[in-house]
Parts: structure tokens; C-alpha cells; sequence
């Protein structure tokens, strides 16, 4: 009760009235300043400042056109190869001969003008009616340019604008000494495509579980233009002065890093 007492009537005292008030030190005065300055500058970066973003993707190197599969007509033994791997080859041209068991030989034929970019069986090699026996990638004419295709997932697409800048990291060059090529953007696929769909277009079942996977199954095609540099050996653009001292093949893989919209920070915020 004593000490109750006492404050009681120190509250109730008017000796400390007239005292001036102190809001602050010096030192708060600086660190309020700090903040409301550092916020200010927040705001208005959130409002002018952008933000680049990227997409990462599978692809790979190709002419565009697509590839096709040959399968065996009947069952029996390659007894000719007709032709090398990366050759180019006429549509209707023979390129292997089976000699069935009845002794008759028949001739696997290109389907259309192309390259042939995998053979899947050899001289002395026993095949079976429909077993895949080569590949071919469909090239109208010589000078056809070389594109890349990458595979967004699904939910992606429509985030991927036309003319995109595109940094395409090529499995057979050495990134750390030639650095990236550079592409752009030309069509995104309007529907999206199981890893069978695209295993038909590039002729190779391994290449269209492997581009699939990456969009859980699904994947929108980006059609990718390759930037030219008629002055390198490559004939494209890098991110190094001059790039590899070598020219590019198709149905090489290759990973793209896709250059997004960029966006205001404050965008992330508003609904």
C-alpha cells in the first residue's frame, strides 16, 4: 500500500508540467529518415523498374521439316546397307535389302528426300515385320536453314512471346570457351504434345520421352530461328566474338534459356 501511495502521488504531481518534451534523439531522427527514403525508392522501383525472367527447355537442333522412321517390310537379314549415316538421300531410294527366308531380297526405300541421320541395323542383322531400321530427316534442298525447336511445359506456352530472344546452350560445344548461340523466337505450338506425338516428328522414341519429360508428359513446341553470322565459321551468332571453328548438324540436342516479357515488381502484387 505504501508504494501504491507514493505513485499515486507522484501522477498526481505538477512539479514536471512545464518540462519541454522530448519525441527523439538525434539518432532516431536518422534512422526514421533512412527508412522512409529507402521505402520511397522501393515504391518507385516497383513501379518503373522491370524484371527479366527466363524459361529454361530441352531442344534440338533441326532443319525444321521433321524426321521419319523406315520399318522392315518383312522379316529376314540385312544382306546391303545401301547407304551411310548423314548422307543425304533421294525419296524412293533404296537403303538396306532383306532377304526373307523364302530367298526372295527386299528393298527398305526412302520415303521422301532427306538425311539420313540413324541406322538402326547392319549387314548380318536379323529384322522383324515393322522393327524400326533407320531414320531420315526430311530436307527439301540443300541450303534448307538449320532451327532449333525447344519443349515448354504445357502450363508455359502462352508465356513465351514471338520474337523472343532465346540463349541456346549446344551439347556439342563447349559453353565456358564458345558461350551460347543465340536465337529468336518465330511460333509457339498452339497445342500441346505427349512424347509419342513428338517421337513422330523427330523419328526417335528416346528423343521424345527425353523432351517430354520435362513438361511431366505434355510440352508446347517454340519454333527457334538462328541468329546468322555469315562472317563465323558456324555461320551463326554467339555470345563469343566468333563462336566454334566448326559448322553445326541437326538432331543435335540442345538446351534454350527463353528471354520472357519483362515485368514490373509491383505486377507480382495486383491480381
Amino acid at each position: 500500500m505504501q508504494f501504491r501511495q507514493q505513485a499515486l502521488s507522484k501522477l498526481q504531481s505538477a512539479d514536471e508540467i512545464d518540462l519541454p518534451v522530448r519525441f527523439a534523439r538525434p539518432q532516431g531522427r536518422l534512422v526514421l529518415c533512412v527508412t522512409v527514403i529507402v521505402m520511397i525508392a522501393a515504391s518507385l522501383w516497383a513501379v518503373t523498374g522491370t524484371v527479366a525472367t527466363t524459361l529454361d527447355a530441352p531442344g534440338i537442333l533441326t532443319h525444321g521439316q521433321g524426321s521419319y522412321v523406315l520399318q522392315s517390310p518383312v522379316a529376314g537379314q540385312v544382306t546391303d546397307v545401301l547407304a551411310e549415316e548423314g548422307a543425304r538421300v533421294a525419296a524412293d531410294v533404296p537403303l538396306l535389302r532383306v532377304r526373307t527366308p523364302q530367298g526372295t531380297s527386299v528393298a527398305v526405300r526412302s520415303l521422301a528426300a532427306g538425311r539420313l541421320t540413324a541406322l538402326a541395323t547392319g549387314i548380318g542383322s536379323v529384322v522383324t515385320v515393322g522393327s524400326d531400321v533407320a531414320a531420315v530427316e526430311r530436307v527439301a534442298r540443300p541450303d534448307d536453314p538449320l532451327m532449333a525447336v525447344v519443349y515448354v511445359p504445357a502450363d508455359s506456352g502462352s508465356a513465351v512471346p514471338v520474337g523472343a530472344a532465346v540463349d541456346l546452350t549446344v551439347q556439342s560445344v563447349a559453353p565456358g570457351q564458345y558461350g551460347v548461340l543465340r536465337g529468336r523466337v518465330t511460333s509457339v505450338g498452339r497445342t500441346a504434345q505427349s512424347a509419342q506425338q513428338i517421337a513422330a516428328f523427330l523419328g526417335s522414341a528416346r528423343l521424345g520421352e527425353r523432351l517430354a519429360e520435362h513438361g511431366q508428359g505434355l510440352a508446347v513446341p517454340v519454333r527457334i530461328r538462328l541468329v546468322d553470322a555469315p562472317g563465323t565459321a558456324s555461320g551463326h551468332a554467339w555470345s563469343s566474338a566468333e563462336g566454334p571453328p566448326f559448322r553445326l548438324s541437326s538432331m543435335t540436342p540442345a538446351d534454350g534459356a527463353v528471354h520472357l516479357a519483362e515485368q514490373h515488381p509491383i505486377d507480382w502484387l495486383l491480381p
